[in-house]
């Protein structure tokens, strides 16, 4: 079979022009460990922030406006220097739930909890491993350890639903920022 030359012009130039439209693939990127490693951290921070970690785990400094985060003592739970305010006689605890002015502190018919120290202080999660922090916020296991209580209110149960890649995200950037001395009082069960 024959083919014309104004054919086989017409054909080479489809496939020219077809071929010419294509989109040009992007040279594979390579990304370094850094900046892998800085990406998490970043998505860690982003998830912080909108999970409202330091609206309990930051004291509060009071102003004009209304209670604002202390960044001197970002991250570092109840300040373990202050006293828990008195719990007032007449509120029934049980109906009704108190927390301490700057947040850092509940008393509810669970007892007494304090935010833990989330810094990377040995007072804080300075020791913990990726497990232990996973298990913490998945199990809602004290200190992230199987054998230990529960952790407990006001501490969000829905943060078990969050990815692995959320939880590691959250614990890289808490390794980054600076760590407080702040061993925070241990839970009381309510008294009787």
């Amino acid at each position: 079979m024959k083919t014309s030359i104004p054919t086989l012009i017409v054909f080479v130039g489809l496939i020219f022009f077809s071929c010419k439209d294509l989109p040009k693939e992007d040279p594979i990127t390579v990304i370094s460990d850094e900046e892998k490693l800085q990406n998490q951290i970043d998505h860690g921070k982003y998830m912080v922030d909108v999970l409202g970690c330091t609206d309990c785990h930051t004291p509060k400094k009071m102003t004009a406006q209304g209670p604002i985060h202390d960044m001197d003592k970002f991250m570092m739970g109840f300040d373990a220097s202050q006293p828990l305010p008195p719990i007032p006689e007449n509120v029934p605890i049980g109906p009704w739930v108190l927390f301490a002015g700057d947040l850092t502190s509940a008393v509810g018919p669970w007892g007494t909890s304090y935010a833990a120290n989330l810094t990377p202080h040995e007072s804080g999660i300075g020791n913990w491993s990726l497990e232990q922090f996973t298990k913490a916020l998945r199990d809602m296991k004290y200190k992230g350890q199987e054998n230990s209580r529960p952790i407990m209110p006001p501490m969000p149960k829905h943060y078990s639903y969050l990815t692995d890649d959320d939880i590691a995200a959250i614990f890289a950037y808490l390794k980054t920022i600076p760590a407080k001395d702040n061993l925070v009082p241990a839970y009381q069960p309510p008294s009787s």
